[in-house]
């Protein structure tokens, strides 16, 4: 069953008549407000327009600041004044969310050209907040001009404020491209827009050329303007498709890093200088990053991070051998650090309709040239407007100077004279209007020569313009004419407009080496029969000073390096990998190796190694199957460890060799020896395997591998036997295989 409310529209009284109460479902009812808000959030906050590339508390701040009279030229006022006048006026929200908005607009290093020039403290790169309003002061920056050049000519719309006391512009005449050179972010209500910085200079190159040839591809625009241009520069390591796609699609992202270079330090030693962060990612921050993961040891080639920054950045990273190489440790840095960052395109605007939409590039361009283009024609108008009336005007006096006596006598004898004049002469009301308000010294011969002149220049303005709306291709010639003067306002071979942001070449993916991350020494890895690991330095020999816990015993004793691989094969059939620089050090008993792995109470080790590449492991389980699998495919990546050799019920895990030779010999808890030639085993990267070797009782106690022209080798106490005459043994595999020879050690071990 439905819920209901019940909607009134006015304020409730005693008199409120019940009639006027509807009743709506409220699932309907939530749904037309939440959409209202949607909509509002969409269209009035957090999405910018594509032809002025503001949002509407920005465009409102300039405004509000121009109407102040805060142009370039002009002295600086109080943030205060600034913020008060625009939530006052124009726009009722919080204080410090329209603060917020006009700091962004004045940081250099958050908007690539500042449309506010502060003076004060508006924050810095290192995420410091700006100083509170009433320190602060700003004004208009000369690029805030241009955005609003033409503002009082009519070019745009404008409606009335939220209380209707006043007027605000629908838009901005924007005569700078706004939208895609300092970009835009925000997130609305199932939607978001997230557009990088671009260099002026290349976009005013790119809508020339659009404009000239509006057919152009978007790749030939890219061309003109290859990618984003961040305000704190860094360097572009996209692919040149990708970034083409990118634009377009509308979507997609970059990869920016920091710009770095090296010094020497002298004696052979270096540090690393980064002097150009990525765009928004505050320093202050980042090297407390750093700082954290150098202190959790997850940067090894890194010893220390220090700050040397004054107005220009200067991050000095010290590596921690002077063998370790810039290239290996800033690869690390950048996989684990915001050195490197991927800034997000989603160019989803306003368009000029004022609905959210997704556009390319090529339609993006377009709509600032069309945008261009109306308000040309608007401004056109508007001239065109003043120039009627004040031609209207000037041929009123240019009759009065032709009938000056009778205009004289007019008005001293008559007592409407501006009837009389307006029906004698044929004038018009606002033509009579001015012949009166004249003032005596305008009647000289010299005034009536400087209106003819006038009226001529107005004249040929007046042919000049009509014939400019009339011709397409004069207003394309004009628009491009305004586009090449911005582009000298913010030309590359000013300060402001220099690109920033470098390209490379996308780094190949680059595995940075475990020895490269890891301090190389040699180890002993020791583990007892209960299980408990240790690794002391050194490769050292079994000796009476390596204890272990009462009731426990030593069971393996290996030599390896830090920056090895520790393979654990246990009785469930997996394998587990351990890193041996996370071994525990010391002169205790070590830690249970339970502890680092997934392994349960019940399972137990059947064998523990160093990795080696491309080395074969012979597997089989007690029932007598196995395979081969290659080293490689056994390594682990998480604690619990890779299944290999599947195993089930009673059945175990027995055996793990390296795989040498040529044959396999096999032997089981009934004491019978086959031997089999090794290319009758498969190669497996997981399973049960084949029969090895077949049994009525019991199952499998060994097996190993061998070189058939050697002899097979087992173990007598602390001597060595080879036992080379192998053919009363040799049958196929899956055989049973005959009792030993004799010597054979009583465990039913080779080793």
């Amino acid at each position: 069953m439905p819920y209901h409310i019940w909607c009134y529209n006015g304020a409730m009284t005693d008199q409120t008549p019940f009639e006027n109460i509807a009743r709506v479902e409220l699932a309907e009812a939530l749904g037309e407000r939440y959409l209202n808000y949607a909509l509002s959030t969409i269209t009035s906050r957090s999405l910018p327009d594509v032809r002025d590339g503001l949002k509407p508390v920005h465009r409102r701040l300039l405004f509000a600041m121009q109407q102040l009279k805060l142009d370039p030229k002009s002295g600086f006022k109080k943030c205060a004044r600034v913020v008060g006048d625009v939530i006052g006026k124009y726009h009722p929200h919080g204080d410090q969310a329209v603060y917020d908005a006009l700091v962004r607009l004045a940081q250099d290093f958050a908007q690539r050209y500042p449309l506010v020039d502060g003076q004060g403290n508006f924050g810095n790169v290192d995420g410091d907040n700006a100083a509170a309003m009433r320190y602060t002061e700003a004004r208009l920056t000369e690029i805030a001009e241009l955005m609003l050049q033409g503002i009082e000519e009519n070019t745009v719309d404008f409606r009335p404020t939220y209380d209707g006391e006043e007027d605000e512009p629908a838009l901005l005449p924007a005569a700078f491209p706004n939208l895609l050179a300092n970009g835009a972010s925000g997130i609305a209500v199932g939607m978001a827009t997230s557009i990088p910085p671009h260099n002026a200079a290349e976009i005013c190159d790119a809508l020339i050329h659009l404009s000239k040839r509006p057919q152009a591809t978007i790749g030939k625009l890219v061309e003109y303007m290859p990618g984003p241009d961040f305000p704190t520069g860094g360097i572009i390591v996209e692919p040149h498709d990708s970034i083409l796609d990118a634009y377009k699609t509308g979507r997609g992202s970059f990869r920016l890093r920091a710009k770095w270079t090296t010094e020497k330090s002298g004696r052979g030693t270096y540090h690393i200088v980064v002097t150009e962060i990525p765009y928004q990612v505050q320093k202050g921050k980042l090297i407390e990053k750093i700082a954290e993961l150098i202190s959790s040891k997850k940067l090894p080639l890194l010893a220390d991070v220090r700050d040397e920054s004054t107005d220009d950045i200067r991050l000095v990273l010290e590596p921690r051998s002077r063998t370790v190489e810039a290239d290996v440790l800033m690869e690390h840095m950048f996989r684990h650090t915001d050195l490197e960052v991927r800034i997000g395109l989603n160019m989803n605007v306003l368009d000029a309709s004022g609905r959210p939409s997704v556009l390319d590039l090529r339609q993006t361009l377009q709509a600032f040239l069309d945008h261009r283009h109306e308000v040309l024609e608007r401004r056109t108008l508007f001239r065109l407007e003043k120039i009627a009336h004040r031609l209207e005007i000037l041929e009123g006096y240019l009759v009065a100077y032709l009938n000056l006596d009778e205009v004289i006598r007019i008005i001293r004898e008559e007592d409407h004279p501006k009837q009389v004049m307006m029906k004698t002469f044929r004038i018009t009301d606002n033509q009579a209007e001015a012949i009166l308000n004249m003032r005596l010294r305008a009647l000289r011969k010299l005034e009536e020569i400087a209106i003819r002149d006038e009226h001529k220049k107005l004249s040929d303005e007046q042919k000049d313009l009509k014939g400019l709306l009339r011709s397409d291709e004069r207003r394309r010639k004009a628009v491009e004419a305004e586009i090449k003067e911005v582009k000298k306002t913010v030309g590359k071979d000013t300060e402001l407009g220099r690109r920033r942001t470098d390209f490379a070449e996308a780094p190949a993916a680059r595995e940075v080496p475990l020895e490269a991350l890891i301090e190389k020494e040699p180890i002993t890895i020791i583990c007892s029969e209960k299980g408990w690991i240790r690794a002391v330095r050194g490769h050292v020999e079994p000796n009476g000073e390596n204890l272990y816990k009462k009731g426990d015993r030593g069971r393996f004793w290996l030599y390896g390096e830090t920056t090895d691989k520790l393979i654990m094969f246990a009785t469930n059939g997996r394998f587990y990998t351990l890193g041996c620089d996370k071994l525990p050090r010391g002169r205790g008993h070590g830690e249970p190796v339970r502890l680092m792995i997934d392994l349960g109470n019940d399972q137990d080790i059947v064998a523990l190694f160093v990795h080696q590449a491309e080395r074969r492991l012979l597997v089989a389980s007690t029932d007598g199957r196995g395979f081969v699998v290659p080293e490689d495919q056994v390594v682990a990546q998480t604690r619990s460890g890779k299944q290999v050799l599947n195993v089930s019920g009673d059945v175990e895990a027995r055996v793990c060799s390296p795989v040498e030779g040529d044959s396999v010999a096999v032997i089981g808890e009934n004491r019978k020896l086959l031997i089999f030639g090794l290319d009758e085993l498969p190669t497996m990267n997981r399973g049960r395997g084949v029969t090895l070797q077949r049994y009525k009782d019991g199952g499998l106690s060994d097996a190993i591998t061998f070189t058939r022209a050697e002899g097979l080798n087992w173990r007598i106490g602390e001597r060595m036997r080879t036992e080379t005459d192998l053919m009363a043994w040799e049958g196929k595999r899956a055989n049973a295989g005959r009792l030993p020879p004799k010597g054979f050690p009583k465990s039913n071990r080779f080793f």
